[in-house]
């Protein structure tokens, strides 16, 4: 079976979200947020110049990196074409208003948050990019992949729907529950680390060595707490083995855990090579993919048959 227009647009649309990530984790491990700095324009013109002598004249041209102006502008571009593709797929999603308001309602909620995070990004600008307002505009992308990847799920929960037992259902749920849960306040965890290498790094000028001494405790919690992760990670193989789940689920689970243990590898380079940018991108574009199968996984387990199984 073909997928419909609203499942293609839904699930090109989490693709290029995760893209987007990408992007904006290069532009913020380059130091390239205030490449345009201002909005929506940048640098006053719609398309950016590539040398400082064609820069209007109430700008600095010493102030000009062509690579850092032209990475941001890149990253703006995607998150145009991000708002347009949330556009249609919340117009497309209209045809499940009667049959399944759901996909409806999630598909809405993406496109305002959208909007949302349209307007956030004109304040990281304006503020100069204040390290808690980038990470609140990195939370809110995060949200918005979850609400597209829901919608996405509803609309083709006929194509990965299982079955299973009763039993076997709540403990994966426990398991895979505990996990997202532990995901998202490493994810906490990890965003305030950040902001604190932010602050040694922009504010406090320190060299790349230093950064990571001024974060103190809150690293070591966040370097701690990444344990508990792989340790239900190992419960959710055990399980999946254990209780037989279907191909499908199995694989998922398998794929939260190698990403799990991929972050932890990651964490470990940046720690011991002095935070590189390209382990910074891996490790933020990871974590949203993380997210990504670990909501895949309940959503499947969460919607399974259970129709004359006995309990395991």
């Amino acid at each position: 079976m073909k997928l419909n227009l609203y499942q293609k647009t839904a699930l090109t649309t989490v693709i290029a979200t995760i893209v987007l990530i990408f992007v904006g984790g290069l532009v913020r491990a380059a130091g390239a947020g205030l490449g345009c700095p201002d909005w929506p324009q940048c640098f006053g013109m719609w398309i950016p110049p590539t040398n400082a002598a064609d820069l209007p004249a109430q700008y600095d041209a010493s102030l000009f990196n062509p690579f850092h102006t032209w990475l941001e502008y890149v990253n703006r571009l995607i998150g145009v074409l991000i708002g347009f593709l949330i556009t249609l797929t919340f117009a497309i999603s209209f045809k499940y208003r009667k049959s399944d308001p759901v996909i409806t309602f999630t598909s809405g909620l993406a496109f305002v948050l959208v909007l949302f995070q349209g307007w956030l990004g004109g304040q990281v600008v304006r503020s100069g990019l204040s390290a808690g307002i980038i990470t609140i505009h990195m939370v809110v992308a995060m949200i918005i992949l979850a609400t597209l990847l829901f919608a996405t799920f509803r609309a083709m929960s006929n194509r990965l729907s299982i079955s299973i037992s009763t039993n076997t259902r709540r403990r994966l749920l426990w398991v895979s529950g505990i996990i997202l849960f532990l995901t998202l306040i490493q994810l906490v965890l990890g965003t305030q680390v950040r902001e604190s290498v932010d602050i040694a790094k922009n504010v406090m000028v320190l060299p790349r060595s230093a950064w990571l001494d001024t974060v103190g405790w809150l690293y070591e919690i966040h370097r701690s707490f990444s344990w508990l992760l792989v340790i239900f990670a190992v419960a959710l193989v055990y399980y999946n083995k254990k209780l037989q789940v279907p191909g499908r689920l199995n694989r998922t689970g398998w794929i939260i855990a190698v990403l799990i243990i991929m972050q932890i590898f990651i964490g470990i380079g940046m720690e011991q090579f002095d935070m590189p940018g390209v382990l910074q991108v891996l490790h933020l574009v990871s974590v949203a993919i993380l997210i990504c199968a670990e909501m895949l996984y309940l959503l499947i387990t969460g919607f399974s048959s259970t129709d004359n199984l006995e309990a395991a």
